[in-house]
């Protein structure tokens, strides 16, 4: 038997709702045949709300019933269980994720092997970097979260401000072995002011608190894996000042 179903939503020449193509996307995504309804106009699209008593648009209607927009229709289906204040860990496991496949791939290039030392370094290196990009989109809000635990932020506020700069100059200098006077220091420096910040919120505050170590608009919550990348960055000090020339 064929499922159909009715979407309405907002498709003016200046200005197509993306969420209304989303929704479009998902419903013939889970077998339904869409009747779509593009409101073509303002006083189309107003109309359409005061008809139904909505406030905005897409709207999807499923077997007569009306589902909602196309956050309304994900959970409809089961794919949003996470509220907006559950934690999870999936930012920074993207993050380290990409940096092994890149410090992988390089190796390969480079080395004809994926299992080099120089992997490892980039490695961490990458995933600094791409840390400390996320932290420099918003520096304001990271700097909130972070001042909250760190204990050398909580006394002086600049080091907030500083502390994705200093990281993303360390990742950029130690992925190219540049300046090992400047990196090893930066990342020793941030990085055991960081494992020690983390081990005394976490493990003796029994604080459950959410990490900026992904910027400040996501929630991850603060413990091993804040703890991890902390030590990370010590060891790669500790390994470049012992192995310079590795």
């Amino acid at each position: 038997m064929t499922k159909t179903a009715k979407l309405y939503r907002m498709a003016m020449d200046k200005h197509v709702c993306p969420y209304g193509i989303k929704s479009k996307w998902l419903l013939e995504r889970e077998g339904y045949t869409v009747e779509d309804h593009p409101l073509a106009t303002r006083e189309a699209t107003d109309a359409f709300k005061e008809q139904h008593g909505v406030k905005t648009t897409p709207q999807s209607f499923i077997e007569g019933k009306r589902i909602g927009g196309y956050t309304d229709l994900r959970k409809h289906f089961g794919h949003d269980k996470e509220t907006a204040s559950d934690t999870s860990y999936t930012p920074v496991l993207a993050v380290f994720a990409v940096g092994a496949a890149l410090a992988i791939a390089l190796s390969i290039f480079v080395y004809g092997s994926p299992l080099t030392i120089r992997a490892a370094e980039w490695f961490v290196a990458f995933s600094m970097a791409m840390l400390a990009m996320l932290k420099l989109q918003d520096v304001e809000q990271f700097s909130t979260m972070f001042v909250g635990y760190d204990l050398l932020g909580k006394r002086w506020v600049p080091y907030a401000y500083a502390y994705p700069f200093l990281e993303a100059t360390a990742a950029v200098l130690m992925a190219g072995r540049i300046l090992p006077w400047l990196s090893i220091p930066i990342a020793l420096f941030i990085g055991t002011i960081g494992a020690v910040s983390v081990f005394y919120a976490v493990y003796v505050q029994k604080r459950s608190i959410k990490c900026a170590c992904v910027g400040g608009s996501a929630n991850v919550p603060l413990g091993f894996v804040s703890l991890t990348e902390n030590l990370a960055m010590i060891g790669m000090a500790i390994w470049m000042l012992l192995r310079p020339m590795v």
